[in-house]
This record gives C-alpha cells, structure tokens and sequence, in this order.
C-alpha cells in the first residue's frame, strides 16, 4: 500500500513538481508583495513614498507614522474596544449559529422545511440602513455596544455551513446517546460540540475578522469617542493628517506637520489593523481549512 502511494517521481513528474512550486512562490510573492509594500512604506520617510523611491526595503528608516498614531493614547483606547467587541461579539454569534444549526439540522424537527425556508428568505431581503438606524435609536441603544451587537446576532450563510457539518455527522453517534437517556443539550454539548471543533474555529474566524474590522456599524452608531474602535479612529486620524496637509498647503500649520503624508500614516493604519488576524491566523488554520471544506459540502 505504501509503495502505491509513494511511487518514484520520473524525471518529467519532477520537472512538473518543480514548476508547480516555482508558479505557486510566484503566485505568492504577488498575493503578499501588496501587504509587505505597506509594511516597508510604513516605515519610510514621506519623502520616499512621494517620490515613489519605496520597493522591497525601507527608505530612510523611521517610525514617525507609528509615533503620530500612537502618541496621544487613543488608539490604545480603540484598541481594547476593538478586542472587546471582537470578543462578546464572536461569542454571542457563536451561540446564537450552534443552537440555530444544531436543530435544523435533525429531521425530526417539527416544521423543519418551513423555518428554512424562512431563514432563506432574510438571505434575500434585508432592511437596510435606514429601517436599521430607526430601529436602533428607538430602541435606546445608540452609544452602546449593543447597537452593535443586536443587529448582528447571527450570520445566515454561516448558520447554514455549521447546519451541513453537523449534518455530515454520524447518526449513530446521536442515537446511541440518547438510547442511554441524554437529552437534546447533554448532547449538544458533550458529543456534537467536541465533533464540531474544526466548523466552530472556521467560523469563529470569520466572525472575529467581520468583528474586528467593522467600521460603517461603528461610524453610525457610536459618537463617543471613547467608545469608538480601531477603525473608525485610525480613519478619523487619516483625516487628520490630510487636513493637516491642507492647512499647511494654505499656510496655516508650520512646516513640521509635512513630515508626515496620509500614504504613511495609512500604511502604518494597514499594518496595525492587520497584524493582530495575521497573528491569531496560523493558530487556526489547519481546523479552518478543515472546517470550510466539509461544511460547504455535504458528505
């Protein structure tokens, strides 16, 4: 058996091998070539960026855009309300999609074929925003977090992609539990949850990213500045430095303020933003690849 699946490679099989690889780091190289040209910009000088000197390394290395976005302590501000929201958030979706999934997917749910249907149809219609921001702020919740959270409870697609996993589990395995007197949430939580492991990292990842980056829900509902996240305030001091910019060009600000251009201070913006889902990445990747895979296909 071994030797069938481990066959000697001819020497066209490795000329093919070699190609492969080689398109594949070429391939990569231009996927990741975008994120690095923010990472180098953003550590050069605005003179290099504007003269379009920056490639591969940086150019008169500085941390002046890094300094600006981090001096006057706000961002770290941002920061923790970024990680806060990210977290109840993604918690609160999770729970939400394991208790909608777990019963649709059993056909011995009364009036299963109804409720999906049902489920389907807010695929296709949405509210807007301005129905949204209505209901919002009559319901109080403007400034909170909750404004947030409550519209945002669950994500149909990904209900329906934790629904095919669980579909695509042993019936037996269920069966079995319940012949021994386990009812519905001992086993939901003691034997469906544990099997679900690689479907809840997929998409916990995907609720953490939407989490982490979200920006017009913020922008809408929250006005204080205190509460406000990591995106909405690295794009408010974006801002900043192009009105800077312009009241320097208009003789206004003294001649420090153009030590730094908005592609700096956006490109120090990009990485800050990033790094943190890059970092938490490779911890869930093998169950993502996993999870994404049998969830979207039955079987």
């Amino acid at each position: 058996m071994k030797q069938s699946l481990y066959r000697k490679q001819t020497p066209l099989s490795r000329i093919g091998t070699s190609a492969n690889y080689a398109i594949l780091g070429v391939l990569s190289l231009i996927a990741l070539y975008p994120f690095w040209y923010e990472v180098v910009s953003s550590f050069s000088s605005s003179r290099a960026i504007t003269a379009g000197e920056v490639t591969w390394l940086p150019v008169e290395f500085n941390t002046e855009a890094y300094k600006r976005l981090f001096q006057d302590g706000q961002l770290f501000v941002a920061m923790w309300n970024t990680v806060l929201v990210t977290i109840v958030g993604t918690v609160l979706n999770m729970t939400l999609t394991l208790l909608a999934a777990y019963p649709l997917s059993r056909r011995r749910l009364m009036g299963r074929n109804g409720l999906l249907i049902f489920i389907t149809f807010t695929m296709l219609f949405v509210s807007g925003v301005i129905p949204n921001f209505i209901l919002v702020k009559s319901l109080g919740l403007m400034d909170t977090y909750w404004a947030l959270w409550l519209p945002s409870l669950i994500s149909t697609y990904n209900m329906f992609v934790m629904k095919t996993f669980m579909e695509g589990l042993p019936e037996e395995v269920e069966e079995s539990a319940s012949i021994d007197g386990a009812g519905d949430w001992r086993i939901l939580v003691q034997i469906i949850l544990p099997l679900c492991k690689p479907i809840i990292a997929a998409i916990s990842l995907f609720y953490a990213v939407g989490w982490w980056n979200s920006y017009f829900n913020v922008l809408l509902y929250v006005t204080k500045t205190t509460k406000q996240t990591l995106t909405l305030k690295l794009y408010q001091m974006i801002l900043q430095v192009d009105q800077n910019l312009l009241d320097h060009a208009s003789g206004s600000e003294g001649v420090a303020e153009m030590t730094l251009t908005p592609e700096g201070i956006k490109a120090a913006a990009i990485v800050i933003a990033v790094t943190p889902i890059l970092i938490v990445y490779p911890f869930l990747q093998k169950h993502f690849v996993k999870g994404v895979l049998i969830g979207s296909v039955k079987g």
